[in-house]
């Protein structure tokens, strides 16, 4: 095949996974205006538009989404023997991609990146936080990180971290005004900052565990986020009760500027997990990723 029309073609496929030429550009090392360029000049010789293209929004044509869902397994394919190829390098090297949820980016993923970067240092990570629920394939991440029972299915999965316990926490100045919850049934008479799935749009329903028994509470939702960063910040703001992730919170509450309620009822997360499909070929770089964030 003639090389600057399969290069046309992988820079197509790149544009239409990122939804964007400035997305496609950071991740193919480009700049914008030369993979538009790419796709005039593809367009041009195939004789049939491909994108459909304005200042706000990017999408395939009819006949760009069917060529793309036939370029899918050559693209594929082609990586796999890239994979196989990397494994005979003396010393791993490539761009590993990852998908993670806020916590766990920041608590569990970023404490391990230092001695990953010194131990390989020519392989370039590329960590990008969501705490939606994201196909992790069809948007080209080569992993994801989420907690166990999350996972999307025929994926191989390695847990990276324990249980994450809850902790309901608040700030020392919301208390000034109330006194501080000593039971579940106590919340119906608080403001409670809640978290709203990204997803799926739901609002996170407050579970609770005591003597071994797990149950739910509908809490007044004073205030809703889909950001645990934002929450934390709002508890901070002596805007209410919060329910958040331990590691995410305990700096505060080592400082005081967070106080912990509800002692002995928060329950605990399931512990993280890093997944990526079974039909995927390791390269030397992931496989040495995968085993820096084991447990």
């Amino acid at each position: 095949m003639d090389r600057d029309l399969w290069s046309g073609l992988a820079v197509f496929a790149a544009i239409v996974e990122a939804g964007s030429f400035a997305r496609a550009a950071v991740r193919l090392g480009l700049s914008a205006s030369a993979l538009s360029h790419a796709m005039r000049v593809l367009e041009a010789r195939l004789g049939i538009r491909l994108l459909d293209r304005t200042t706000r929004s990017l999408a395939p044509t009819q006949a760009g989404a069917d060529l793309l869902l036939s370029l899918r397994p050559a693209l594929a394919s082609v990586e796999e023997a890239l994979g196989a190829l990397d494994l005979n390098r003396a010393r791993p090297a490539g761009r590993i991609r990852v998908n993670a949820h806020r916590s766990a980016a920041l608590h569990v993923v970023l404490p391990r990146l230092a001695g990953f970067a010194d131990a390989y240092p020519d392989v370039a990570l590329e960590l990008v936080v969501d705490d939606g629920l994201v196909d992790i394939v069809a948007e080209r991440f080569d992993c994801g990180v989420r907690h166990e029972g999350e996972l999307q299915r025929d994926m191989i999965s390695v847990r990276i971290s324990d249980p994450v316990p809850l902790a309901f926490v608040v700030a020392p100045a919301y208390l000034e005004a109330c006194e501080a919850p000593q039971a579940p049934d106590d919340l119906g008479r608080h403001r409670c900052l809640c978290y709203r799935y990204t997803s799926s749009g739901t609002i996170h329903v407050w579970e609770f565990e005591r003597d071994g028994r797990r149950f739910e509470r509908a809490v007044p939702g004073a205030f809703v986020s889909n950001d645990v960063d934002v929450m934390r910040d709002a508890a901070l703001a002596a805007l209410g009760v919060a329910c958040l992730p331990r590691p995410h919170v305990d700096r505060h509450l080592e400082s005081g500027a967070l106080v912990e309620v509800l002692a002995g009822w928060a329950p605990v997360l399931p512990p993280n997990h890093l997944y990526y499909p079974s039909r995927r070929q390791p390269t030397a770089a992931f496989r040495a990723f995968v085993a820096a964030m084991r447990v």
